[in-house]
């Protein structure tokens, strides 16, 4: 039985003469915690972009449950059940929790123009089915004692957490994590990979950007790593904190040979 949720084959991105991303392959199966690493500049985010259908590729294939979604527009992909949430967080900070979780339903809603306006039965329906379901994802990842609160008042730890509870409002089959733990302190970082396993735990399957080597050792379970575009490495962390090519492209060929490359568990 094929498990995979999302598949890239031989996925190109080129601007001009810059190879953004250069023939990278990748597989994620239900279930995964799915690390995706590399410094600054290595192609990680364009790769994300393509996955997500924001950018088109040069060249491959993206397979989505083992649907073609190559060029497809990203507000079909999300529709489809794949989550994505952005570097920057983009919470609405003047409406509470709740209202910015409700938010995460539109794709579901059945309410046009008309019927917000008239305030009829389809608008109280999906009222009701939006604050119920905001409620329960909420209370699911525990996150329910911030229901009323302004998004804007939260530590920047907790509106990460608020804005991926977001995006499960889609009830995806995959999220997609943009660096997720930029700017965030050691503790609100330990916390964050707390929150993700536990997402996995409950069943979702994960993809995660970064390039902040422990927070990925410590929270996926395969890791795929790029460099200038390129896939140089994919396996269990284990196998990627050992690579050489892992440790140059993180701390350059002037490395001291046989040093291990430090990685908290």
């Amino acid at each position: 039985m094929n498990t995979s949720v999302l598949k890239a084959e031989n996925i190109c991105k080129y601007y001009g003469g810059l190879k953004a991303v250069d023939k990278v392959s990748m597989e994620i199966e239900k279930g995964d915690i799915f690390g995706i690493i590399g410094p600054n500049g290595a192609g990680k985010t364009t790769f994300f972009n393509v996955c997500s259908g924001i950018d088109r590729p040069t060249a491959g294939k993206i397979f989505f449950c083992g649907e073609d979604i190559t060029g497809m527009k990203p507000e079909k992909v999300a529709a489809k059940g794949m989550a994505r949430t952005f570097q920057n967080i983009m919470l609405f900070r003047f409406m509470s929790v709740l209202e910015n979780i409700k938010i995460g339903f539109h794709l579901q809603l059945k309410t046009g123009f008309v019927s917000a306006i008239l305030r009829n039965k389809t608008y109280q329906n999906d009222e009701k089915f939006t604050l119920e379901k905001g409620r329960e994802i909420l209370a699911m990842i525990g996150l329910e004692k911030y229901a009323n609160t302004l998004a804007g008042n939260l530590p920047y730890g907790i509106q990460r957490k608020v804005e991926i509870a977001r995006a499960l409002a889609l009830d995806p089959k995959i999220l997609l994590l943009d660096e997720p733990a930029a700017g965030m302190n050691p503790n609100e970082t330990t916390s964050l990979s707390e929150f993700i396993i536990k997402l996995n735990d409950l069943g979702y399957t994960v993809a995660v950007i970064e390039h902040d080597m422990k927070f990925v050792m410590r929270t996926c379970k395969k890791i795929l790593v790029l460099n200038f575009g390129q896939k140089i490495c994919e396996g269990t962390p284990d196998i990627v904190k050992n690579n050489q090519q892992v440790r140059e492209a993180y701390f350059g060929k002037g490395l001291i040979i046989g040093e291990k490359l430090h990685v908290e568990n």
